[in-house]
């Protein structure tokens, strides 16, 4: 069983990228059904006016530490082996494992094309790996129709692993939705990593990324859109942390 820290009520799986693909790949091979959120400061925050957000944080068969500060309060409470586990690597990480596994994945998300450039993309880098279907939902809740047609249609694909490109918190208010009525093993929900991957969006370089400070490479990138998350929720999350201190879950 994989540890966990509690950060503000959310409970942190302490892993490295290592053990959240083979913790992955158990479930596909024991034939088990669970959801992973890629979890940082904002999904964080998010949760402390949601106690429906903490619950399906807290369900998951994973909440990898997404950000820096996310491994930095696993460190501090004593899981020194917590690694960042980033919405767009660990895409990577678990395509080079299906390579040699088998595993089949569905793209669900992003805005109109980005799917379509996502799966162009993802082939040219690994085109071993098999990418069964694909679905763009329009940009609200979806009807009882559409649910259904959306929950056959990954059905009868035969995937493996689901992958969510949307914002915090929906992608897992959509998880913690259709966990019950889909087949695949993993559903997994990675944000912007669709966008990366489209090529839409530039990632941070790899030592702000280290630092802790890619939020500040992705303020200046989308300020309109971010000056409110990232000015309100950082500071926040700092005083609460000092106030409450992060620490193992009881298991």
């Amino acid at each position: 069983m994989i540890d966990r820290v509690d950060v503000l009520g959310v409970h942190i799986s302490a892993v490295n990228m290592d053990m959240a693909v083979a913790e992955i790949g158990r479930w596909i091979d024991q034939g088990e059904r669970h959801y992973v959120c890629v979890t940082g400061v904002h999904g964080v925050m998010e949760s402390q006016g949601d106690t429906d957000l903490v619950r399906i944080h807290n369900e998951s068969g994973l909440t990898t530490p997404d950000g820096m500060p996310m491994v930095w309060a696993g460190h501090r409470a004593g899981a020194a082996w917590m690694e960042r586990v980033y919405g767009p690597d660990l895409m990577l990480a678990v395509f080079t494992e299906a390579i040699n596994r088998g595993w089949k994945m569905f793209f669900y998300g992003g805005a109109e094309g980005v799917v379509d450039d996502l799966e162009d993309r993802m082939w040219l880098r690994f085109p071993a790996v098999s990418v069964v279907g694909s679905y763009t939902p329009p940009f609200r809740p979806l009807t009882t129709e559409e649910g259904e047609e959306v929950v056959q249609l990954i059905n009868d694909s035969g995937a493996d692993i689901v992958w969510i490109g949307m914002s915090t918190p929906k992608q897992e208010k959509w998880m913690d939705q259709f966990r019950s009525l889909l087949q695949p093993a993993a559903l997994i929900g990675v944000g912007a990593a669709f966008d990366i991957h489209a090529g839409r969006l530039s990632q941070a370089p790899r030592w702000m990324q280290r630092t802790g400070t890619e939020w500040l490479y992705r303020l200046l990138k989308e300020p309109r859109r971010l000056w409110r998350r990232y000015l309100s929720n950082n500071p926040r999350f700092v005083w609460k942390i000092w106030r409450r201190p992060p620490r193992f879950v009881e298991i």
